[in-house]
């Protein structure tokens, strides 16, 4: 199947999506009203009680902004939103969800269920967002499958396996990518009237170390990458981080096709890579295996203000 072929049905998939979940919230929408309605008959046949409070002043913001995704924007104590709300002055309404995978927000109702609503928020308030973020990938390749990646290192075809990694990229995660984008832009356009600015991004190249998160230690998460590799006979870094630094390329590549198809003109794509070092000094911007740590997340999201401040 061609790419255009394939993005189509991704599209169907991704409108289909949206169209139930705006079917969905259409319903609560309308219970919402009656109970207002409900409410408003109540207090108009009660006597007021005491002077009305003037109602407060809108906070000053850089902007609202509405993101989806993984756990670059849902870590603890910090991430890429905790950063652009507190060090420069956003609002974000997220649905985030660390250990999310792409195929589950692109086909699971959870996520664009509740960023729908988050949407429905703003508009209530009269805050339309400055652009939707959207946060994913990473779990569909890293952790318990990640093995099935990789051929064995004293295998004749050592190192990563070319027809797998195409099929996961740049057919399961790439019509993942093509749904969600599908879904929440008619969501915005139903709901907001236009569509939205989205910001998507690759990942920077990480170090297999072994590390997960604070150690991954038990019921602790991670590690997500070097189990693998040492389950297919790899024990020297050098040769898993060069297999690591061809699959993030791989994994960015597609994210920026997908960015430039014809139906995603609003869509930005932000290429991360280099952004931090894997060189000896890469404990000091990676904090385990797959994310970076609250000095790294600075500068990632460094990149994520500079496309901000450009739309």
């Amino acid at each position: 199947m061609t790419l255009d072929k394939a993005a189509a049905a991704a599209i169907d998939i991704g409108r289909k999506q949206a169209k139930e979940v705006l079917i969905y919230r259409s319903k609560a929408l309308g219970r919402r009203a009656r109970a207002l309605r409900t409410r408003a008959k109540t207090l108009s046949a009660a006597k007021a009680g005491g002077p009305s409070k003037a109602a407060p002043k809108a906070l000053s913001t850089a902007g609202v902004l509405v993101a989806e995704g993984d756990s670059w924007f849902d870590y603890p104590l910090h991430d890429i939103l905790e950063i652009l709300e507190d060090e420069h002055g956003y609002d974000v309404e997220s649905v985030a969800h660390k250990g999310d995978s792409i195929e589950e927000m692109a086909y699971g109702s959870n996520q664009l269920e509740e960023f729908t609503r988050g949407i429905e928020k703003l508009l209530r308030r009269d805050a339309i967002p400055k652009a939707i973020l959207l946060s994913g990938g990473g779990n569909d390749i890293g952790g318990d499958g990640f093995a099935m990646l990789v051929n064995h290192a004293r295998s004749s075809i050592a190192g990563l396996n070319d027809q797998v990694v195409n099929g996961i990229i740049d057919e399961r995660i790439q019509a993942a990518y093509i749904s969600i984008l599908a879904a929440v832009t008619q969501v915005c356009e139903q709901t907001v009237g236009k569509a939205l600015p989205i910001l998507v991004h690759g990942y920077d190249y990480p170090v297999p170390d072994g590390r997960g998160f604070l150690g991954g230690f038990g019921f602790l998460p991670g590690p997500w990458l070097e189990p693998g590799f040492r389950e297919k006979g790899f024990d020297d870094i050098q040769r898993t981080r060069a297999a690591m630094h061809d699959l993030i390329d791989r994994f960015n590549a597609m994210v920026k096709r997908v960015s430039q198809l014809q139906a995603f003109k609003h869509v930005k794509y932000i290429d991360l890579r280099n952004t931090l070092s894997s060189g000896k000094d890469y404990k000091d911007w990676w904090a385990n295996e797959l994310h970076p740590t609250r000095k790294g997340f600075t500068r990632i999201t460094d990149r994520f203000l500079a496309q901000l401040q450009a739309l």
